[in-house]
């Protein structure tokens, strides 16, 4: 595997522990990836984080959102929802702390990070719930954001860009709120398993084959094996018609490569205009090294770039 890395990764992954992933296990394994998921947050004084409590869906618990504002007083900025990666299983806000804030400082925009409950103790639909209540409020309260609700994206990582694309098809279907751009990036959509790259990548320091099992098993919970809905794997989707303006990329050492080629086909052939980058030589979540690995950045260069430009106002 370390020939195929790019070189700008390949120190890296001799550094990544190698990691089998069970329910006994799972518990250290966050507590772990809380010090590792992600860049580091930027010291930005102009950008300020709150938390807010948001009602959850009926009979749920409430919602945490993390909210990231510019220090300036402004009407009429673009809103990004985000969905924080992790498998279904693991993950917070807080680790994408940078992410968030950087696209608070290039794009002008509000953000908004999504603390949904996680599986297997709240398996699907339970994440999803949470993101879509987290959208609605966000859309509802977009005046007193200071957002323009005709121009909120919605965006996330690996499961960030499965429930990514799953809210997506969720908010056509329930005839909104309104999505002006997605994002779903390396996203985690095809619960089958079955494309040739899902097989190609067991290697145990990145996310495996067996971790991406186990990842799903524990999301859908009963309903393995059985008729999965689409919104709990997008990919199952029969019609990906009406969904917003799309960009995605992808590593070419990532077991999701070709349910990622695969899902933006199937976009561009239902009339969605779909962009979509594969990176040459990099595994799963190569995007978060961008303080040492130069294709880290310039991953996070273009997808803010997109982001920035699909959010303008024209």
């Amino acid at each position: 595997m370390e020939n195929r890395v790019h070189p700008d990764l390949r120190g890296l992954l001799s550094l990544m522990p190698q990691e089998d992933f069970t329910k006994e296990t799972l518990l250290e394994i966050r507590k772990a990836s809380g010090a590792s998921f992600g860049p580091a947050a930027a010291p930005d004084d102009d950008v300020t984080i709150r938390d807010e409590f948001i009602p959850g869906p009926e009979g749920a618990p409430d919602v945490r959102v993390r909210l990231y504002t510019h220090g300036k007083k402004a009407q009429d900025r673009p809103g990004v929802l985000y969905i924080h990666g992790g498998g279904y299983i693991m993950g917070s806000p807080e680790m994408c702390d940078g992410t968030c804030r950087k696209l608070v400082s290039e794009i002008g925009c509000v953000a908004a990070s999504v603390d949904y409950r996680l599986a297997p103790e709240n398996p699907y639909p339970a994440p999803l719930d949470d993101c879509y209540a987290a959208l609605k409020w966000f859309s509802s309260h977009a005046d007193a954001l200071g957002v323009d609700a005709g121009r909120i994206a919605v965006t996330g990582a690996s499961a960030g860009g499965g429930l990514t694309a799953a809210l997506s098809l969720l908010a056509r279907d329930r005839g909104g709120p309104a999505i002006a751009f997605q994002a779903p990036l390396c996203p985690m959509l095809d619960d089958r398993n079955v494309t040739p790259s899902s097989f190609e990548f067991t290697d145990k320091r990145m996310w495996s084959r067996a971790k991406n099992l186990f990842g799903w098993e524990m999301y859908l919970g009963d309903l393995c094996g059985k008729d999965i809905p689409l919104y709990a794997a997008a990919a199952r989707a029969g019609d990906y018609s009406g969904l917003p303006p799309t960009y995605t990329y992808v590593g070419a050492l990532d077991l999701f490569r070709d349910e990622t080629t695969e899902y933006v086909s199937r976009l561009n052939q239902a009339g969605v205009p779909a962009e979509y980058h594969i990176y040459p030589g990099c595994f799963h979540a190569f995007e978060v090294f961008t303080e040492v690995a130069g294709i880290s950045r310039r991953a996070e260069e273009e997808y803010i770039l997109v982001m920035k430009n699909a959010l303008t106002k024209k």
